[in-house]
């Protein structure tokens, strides 16, 4: 079994390996970040990845998303606020920091099962509001682009996909508008079409349009579409 670990720490690390080292069936790769990770599995095939969540410059769930079929995943984290996301990405189990040696090689066993559910084992049974977004992570072609989403100026619905606008740019990410609608800042992003979340603080001017809809007129000059029920939810964000 191929093992990749990444973790920024160096001594999580170096224990992961203490802990992995025994055991002649299992060789390991390491890689000190997010962006040193993905490199590595693209260019190779690794059974199981040993996965730290937070990681400067790149998270590990915007790895995850960076890659089209990825190997089975296990969180290792000394954050428990993450486990339903991370019950979300399929993965094989989520081990809280520190956890013991016992407890990583039971959760890399379950790799051979597929299991189907993510282990919570010492996970609060609460469960937490995760922070908003500030930051999307797009692939374009073999370089990567990460967006503060404060430049966002608007995303726009495509099917499977998801474009946004950003600095005058576009960016497709394959993900539902849904799934931004809720994880952006709602006091600074919304719904305000089934194809369009907006920033409002890029909104320039609103004109009616037809009997209960609405044209924004954006900074940098493009224009959205405003249902009457997404005009409803903009004066509540903007007190008008």
């Amino acid at each position: 079994m191929h093992i990749l670990i990444i973790e920024d720490e160096k001594p999580a690390r170096d224990l992961v390996i203490k802990y992995l080292e025994e055991v002649a069936s299992i060789t390991v790769t390491e890689a000190s970040n997010g962006f040193e990770g993905l490199k590595l599995m693209n260019a190779h095939t690794y059974d199981v990845v040993l996965l730290d969540i937070q990681m400067p410059k790149l998270t590990g769930f915007e790895m995850l998303e960076l890659i089209e079929n990825p190997p089975p995943v296990i969180f290792c984290t000394a954050y428990d606020e993450y486990a339903i996301k991370a019950f979300e990405q399929n993965a094989v189990d989520y081990l809280l920091k520190p956890f013991a040696k016992q407890r990583l090689l039971d959760a890399i066993a379950k790799v051979v099962s597929k299991p189907n559910v993510v282990d919570l084992t010492g996970v609060t049974s609460e469960v937490r509001q995760e922070e908003p977004l500030e930051r999307i992570v797009v692939k374009n072609g073999k370089s990567i682009d990460i967006i503060p989403v404060v430049e966002i100026c608007y995303l726009q619905s495509q099917d499977d996909y998801v474009e946004l606008h950003a600095n005058g740019k576009k960016y497709l990410k394959q993900q539902r508008l849904k799934y931004y609608e809720s994880a952006l800042n709602s006091n600074l992003f919304v719904r305000v079409h089934r194809q369009y979340i907006v920033n409002v603080s890029y909104i320039k001017k609103l004109e009616k349009f037809g009997k209960e809809s609405f044209i924004a007129q954006l900074k940098g000059g493009d224009s959205i579409s405003i249902s009457a029920s997404g005009y409803a939810r903009l004066k509540q964000v903007l007190n008008m």
